[in-house]
C-alpha cells in the first residue's frame, strides 16, 4: 500500500474509532507522556516472557519449489500435525513463553474445499493465492489448509494446542476485530449464532445493532488493478472473471467509503461497525472519568447492565470461545481502529473467564498507548513506533544511540507492557538488503531490545537463523516473507531439517547465529534483574573517551542479581573505553569502595572488573564490531 493511500484511509478511520488526529508516523516522536495512573493494566510476572509468533501455513513447509504464486501442489503448505514435538523443543529452546500460532482462523483463499461444506471464496477479492490471514470468513473454524484431514481441523488444532502446553508454553492467536472478510459465511459457528451482517438492515447506511456500514444505493465495483497487483498475478482461475456481487457496497476495511476502493486499501475486507456513527460520534455508553485508574473486575462489573452494539457481543463470545477451547490468549490486530470502550468491555469479559489471558495489541500511535493499556485494558502494546524504528535507524546508521534514552524516558511509566521486537509479519526481514543486509548487524540492537525493559520480547519464525525473505511470492515484493502465498523459507527449512527441526542443515553462520539467539533469550527469562530496576549509564558515559553514538550502556538488577550491559552498534569498528556506573547506582547496590569481579553471562568470554571509588563505579570495555557484553556484578 502506499504511504498517501494508506495514511488518508487510517486517518479517516481512526478519527471515525473515536481516536482524535489520527498522524501514521515515520520517524520516532517526542510525546509527552500523561501523568501514571494508580491501577496498571496487569500485574508484573516473576520472570521476562518471550512470544514466539509463527506464520502457521510457512512453518512445516518443507517443499521448496518456490514458484510465484505458486499452488498449494507446487509450493506447499506446512500443517498443524507438522509442529511436532521436536518443533517444540526447538521452539522452546529459544525461551519462548508464549507460541502465536498467526492466520489459525479461517481466513478466505483461493482453494476449492466445497466437499467439507466450506463455501469457495472469490479469487477477485482475495490478495495472493493463499489468503490474507487477516481476511477472516470463519471466526468459529480454522483454516483447511493447515489441517491433513480438513473434516477433522478443528481436532487437528486442538491437539497442537494440547502439544504446546505439554511443552509448558502458552497459545496466542489473532483477533481481528476491525474488519473481516469481503465474503463471511461461518460454518462452524455454534447454535443460535448469527452471522456478521446477518441481521442488518442495509436500506441505512449506519444503525448501531448493524455490524457493517454501507453505501447506500451503489454496488460494489472491483478496484482497478494495477501491474503487479492482479489476482492470481494475471493467471486463469475459475471464478476470476472481474465480478463480485456486493450490493449495497459495504465500507472496506482500512474506512475506505467509497463503492470503489483503491487497489491499496484493504479492499479484500469489509469495516466492523462498533457503534460509531459516520460523523465520528458515539452510539454506546462511554466509560466513567476515573476509570483508567480502575481494574479489571470494576470495568467487567461497569458493562454488566449496559446496552452495547450488536458487533460487540459478537466478538465478545468469539473470544470466549476460543477462550474455553484451550487458548490463553489473543493478538488483536489493529486495535487503535476500534473505540477504547469496546476493549474495555471485551478484555475484562475475557479477563473474567481467564485472568492469566495474555492481551497484546497492535497500536502505533503513542499518545494513545495508556488509553489503550489502563482503559482498555490491553496487556501489552507494540513498541514499534518508539523502540522498534529508532533502533532500525540505529542498524542503518541514520540515528544516534543517544535517542534511545529519550525514547525510553517517555514510556517509563509504561515500559513493561511494550513489547519489544525486530521481526514481525508485517516488517522487513533484519538480513533483507532493506533493512540490514545480514542478521549479524542486528545482534546488539538483539541484545538491547531483550534485556532494556521488563517488557516481553518477540522474535518471528526464521529469525534465528537469519531468514531473508528473499523472491517475490506473488502478491507483493520480497523484503518481508509472505502473508499471501504459499511459499518455502529457506533459511528456516535448513533449520527444520526434513522434519528432524535440529539444524542439521544450517550453514556454519546460521549455527552460529541460533546460538546466539538461543543464549540470550534463554538468559532473558531466567535473570531476576530483567524484572528489576533499569538505569541507563549511556548519558553518565557519553563523555568518556572513546564512547561513541554507536555504544549503549544500562544495568538492570534486584534484590538477588546486578547486570551490567553495552552494546557496540558499530560494524566496523571496535570500542575501547570507559563506563560509568553513577553514585546512586552504586549506593542502590550497597557497594564499598573496592574492585568487583564481573561474570560475563553470553558467552563467558569477557571476564571485567567494576572498580569503585568514592562511591562511583568504573570499567574498562572493549568490545569488538557488533560485539554485547552481558555482565554480572559479583
Amino acid at each position: 500500500m502506499t504511504l498517501k493511500v494508506l495514511t488518508a484511509a487510517i486517518a479517516a478511520t481512526l478519527a471515525l474509532a473515536g481516536c482524535g488526529e489520527a498522524k501514521i508516523q515515520s520517524a520516532t516522536p517526542v510525546v509527552a507522556p500523561k501523568a501514571p495512573v494508580a491501577a496498571p493494566a496487569t500485574t508484573k510476572p516473576a520472570h521476562k516472557a518471550v512470544v514466539y509468533q509463527m506464520f502457521t501455513r510457512l512453518f512445516g513447509n518443507t517443499e521448496t519449489a518456490n514458484l510465484p504464486w505458486g499452488t498449494v501442489e507446487q509450493n506447499g503448505v506446512g500443517k498443524f500435525n507438522d509442529i511436532t514435538d521436536a518443533a517444540l523443543t526447538g521452539i522452546k529452546e529459544l525461551g519462548t513463553t508464549h507460541l502465536w500460532y498467526t492466520g489459525v482462523p479461517h481466513h478466505a483463499l483461493v482453494a476449492d474445499y466445497s466437499e467439507y461444506g466450506i463455501s469457495n471464496d472469490d479469487p477477485d477479492v482475495i490478495k495472493g493465492r493463499a489468503g490474507s490471514p487477516y481476511a477472516v470468513k470463519d471466526y468459529y473454524s480454522v483454516n483447511p489448509d493447515l489441517a491433513v484431514d480438513p473434516a477433522n481441523r478443528m481436532a487437528e488444532f486442538k491437539a497442537l494446542i494440547d502439544r504446546t502446553h505439554a511443552h509448558d508454553m502458552k497459545v496466542l492467536i489473532d483477533i481481528v476485530p476491525n474488519h473481516v472478510a469481503r465474503f463471511y459465511e461461518s460454518k462452524g459457528k455454534p447454535e443460535g449464532v448469527e452471522d456478521f451482517g446477518a441481521n442488518d438492515d442495509t436500506s441505512v447506511a449506519y444503525a448501531r445493532d448493524n455490524n457493517f456500514y454501507y453505501v447506500v444505493g451503489e454496488a460494489f465495483e472491483l478496484p482497478k488493478y494495477e501491474a503487479g497487483f492482479e489476482p492470481l498475478g494475471g493467471q486463469d482461475y475459475p471464478g476470476l472473471d472481474g465480478q463480485f456481487t456486493e450490493n449495497p457496497a459495504k465500507w472496506t476495511g482500512n474506512g475506505s467509503r467509497s463503492a470503489q476502493p483503491h487497489v491499496h486499501d484493504w479492499y479484500e475486507t469489509v469495516k466492523i461497525n462498533y457503534g460509531v456513527r459516520p460523523d465520528g460520534s458515539h452510539d454506546f455508553p462511554e466509560l466513567p472519568a476515573g476509570f483508567e485508574s480502575k481494574g479489571v473486575a470494576e470495568h467487567y462489573a461497569f458493562w454488566q447492565d449496559k446496552a452495547v452494539p450488536d458487533s460487540w457481543t459478537k466478538f465478545r463470545d468469539i473470544t470466549l470461545f476460543w477462550t474455553e477451547f484451550g487458548v490463553d490468549g489473543f493478538r488483536f490486530d489493529m486495535a487503535e481502529m476500534v473505540p477504547v470502550a469496546f476493549w474495555s468491555y471485551l478484555n475484562s469479559h475475557i479477563k473474567q473467564a481467564n485472568p492469566d489471558a495474555f492481551l497484546l495489541a497492535e497500536v502505533y500511535q503513542p499518545h494513545l498507548y495508556r488509553d489503550y493499556l489502563h482503559l482498555g485494558k490491553m496487556d501489552y502494546l507494540y513498541d514499534k513506533v518508539d523502540l522498534y524504528d529508532t533502533l532500525k535507524a540505529i542498524i542503518q546508521g541514520r540515528a544516534s544511540t543517544d535517542a534511545i534514552v529519550t525514547i525510553e524516558q517517555m514510556k517509563a511509566d509504561i515500559e513493561h507492557h511494550m513489547l519489544h521486537f525486530l521481526e514481525n509479519h508485517d516488517e522487513q526481514r533484519i538480513a533483507s538488503p532493506a533493512f540490514a543486509g545480514s542478521p549479524e548487524r542486528a545482534l546488539p540492537a538483539m541484545v538491547l531490545s531483550a534485556t532494556l525493559s521488563s517488557s516481553p520480547t518477540m522474535l518471528y519464525f526464521g529469525q534465528d537463523v537469519g531468514e531473508a525473505g528473499e523472491g517475490d511470492a506473488g502478491f507483493g515484493k520480497a523484503t518481508r516473507t509472505t502473508i499471501f502465498d504459499y511459499w518455502g523459507v529457506p533459511a528456516h527449512q535448513r533449520w527444520m531439517n526434513g522434519g528432524k527441526f535440529d539444524g542439521g542443515a544450517l550453514s556454519e553462520s546460521e549455527r552460529a547465529l541460533r546460538d546466539y539467539y538461543v543464549r540470550l533469550m534463554q538468559f532473558t527469562v531466567d535473570s531476576p534483574a530483567l524484572m528489576g530496576k533499569a538505569v541507563h549509564i549511556h548519558t553518565d558515559s557519553r563523555s568518556n573517551p572513546g564512547y561513541t553514538d554507536k555504544l549503549f550502556s544500562f544495568v538492570r538488577f534486584d534484590d538477588d542479581q546486578k547486570l551490567v550491559i553495552a552494546t557496540n552498534f558499530d560494524d566496523r569498528r571496535s570500542a575501547s573505553t570507559t563506563l560509568t556506573v553513577p553514585a546512586a547506582v552504586i549506593r542502590q547496590w550497597g557497594m564499598a569502595d573496592g574492585v568487583y569481579p564481573l561474570e560475563e553471562r553470553l558467552f563467558g568470554e569477557l571476564a571485567g572488573e567494576m572498580r569503585v571509588t568514592h562511591q562511583v563505579g568504573t570499567i574498562a570495555l572493549t568490545l569488538q564490531p557488533l560485539q554485547s557484553v552481558i555482565w554480572e556484578v559479583k
